[in-house]
């Protein structure tokens, strides 16, 4: 049996979630994004994608945070992460049914809630950097530090946040599962968000957010996959983004990645992580090339100029 070509998709928060946040606009949108996954598929090609869920577990924190009672306590972050998870992975798993069935494709699609490992010991526990939740006054925050020991910080000037750690992913814990699923032919949908943070030291959920681009790469290396795409809201990476030098990209090397990040191109919480992700996987895999691109873009990708390639 000829090994199948494994390609991991990372879908940008933009594959799901526009300005309504309505399940059905997100449905609408998934299914839109179904097309366009649906077009990577041949008989060579195994499909396993991984997606985003801040605007979602942001706004399941606020609805958790407004019936928040003694007979019906709010849940908590980890928890959040895994309903939207599975909210997601059930709109995405039932519009690729639906758009596979439409092109007669026989495929077997199946999401599993993924749980990611991270070391309780990563600096990032040290100094919780990102925010979550609604905007507070400065003096909501004070309380809610004061009653319940969380971190607050002013965001950007719009109010005060919650923040969280945001740790490296070590492991994911359902590899030999998602593997199973890979070698039986079922495109699998997995560590959504970034995967559910529980700690290596107790495999206890932990309040924090795991950058998605980084367990897509932890995800990718970890079943060997042939190629990594990341998606995000441009066709191609730029240098100089938005200026009137601005040059487009079709290809990096490491080496060049690593330089233009030094030399502060790429925006962090934007694009930099993932060039950061690119980056260690092609290190990792360095026969293998990742490809940050937008939906749109998908199939055509195995085009010359189509995306920016990052090759070792």
């Amino acid at each position: 049996m000829t090994q199948k070509k494994k390609i991991v998709v990372a879908l940008g928060g933009n594959a799901i979630l526009s300005d309504d946040a309505s399940a059905k606009a997100q449905q609408n949108a998934l299914a839109m994004t179904a097309k366009h996954l649906v077009q990577l598929i041949d008989s060579d090609v195994q499909l396993i994608i991984s997606h985003g869920n801040g605007p979602q577990v942001g706004n399941l924190l606020l609805q958790q945070q407004a019936s928040d009672s003694e007979k019906n306590p709010a849940m908590p972050l980890d928890t959040c992460v895994a309903m939207t998870q599975g909210s997601i992975g059930f709109w995405l798993q039932n519009a690729l049914e639906r758009e596979l069935k439409h092109v007669n494709l026989k495929k077997e699609v199946a999401t599993i809630v993924t749980q990611v490992v991270v070391d309780k010991e990563d600096e990032a526990f040290k100094n919780p950097s990102k925010p979550i939740g609604p905007f507070l006054t400065r003096e909501q925050a004070q309380a809610l530090e004061k009653e319940t020991g969380a971190v607050y910080k002013e965001d950007a000037g719009r109010g005060w946040r919650k923040v969280v750690p945001s740790p490296m992913p070590i492991a994911i814990q359902e590899q030999y599962s998602i593997n199973t699923l890979i070698n039986n032919d079922i495109i699998t949908i997995c560590a959504g968000g970034g995967g559910i943070p529980i700690e290596k030291q107790t495999s206890q959920g932990v309040e924090a957010v795991i950058d998605k681009d980084f367990a897509s790469e932890k995800l990718a290396e970890m079943i060997d996959a042939d190629l990594f795409i990341i998606l995000t809201g441009v066709s191609q990476i730029a240098l100089n983004f938005g200026k009137e030098d601005e040059q487009w990209l079709d290809q990096m090397t490491v080496a060049q990645a690593e330089q233009y990040m030094q030399e502060g191109h790429f925006a962090p919480g934007s694009m930099l992580p993932k060039v950061e992700a690119a980056v260690q996987y092609v290190k990792a895999r360095p026969d293998c090339q990742a490809i940050i691109t937008s939906l749109e873009m998908l199939g055509d990708i195995h085009k010359e100029g189509v995306g920016t390639k990052i090759v070792y």
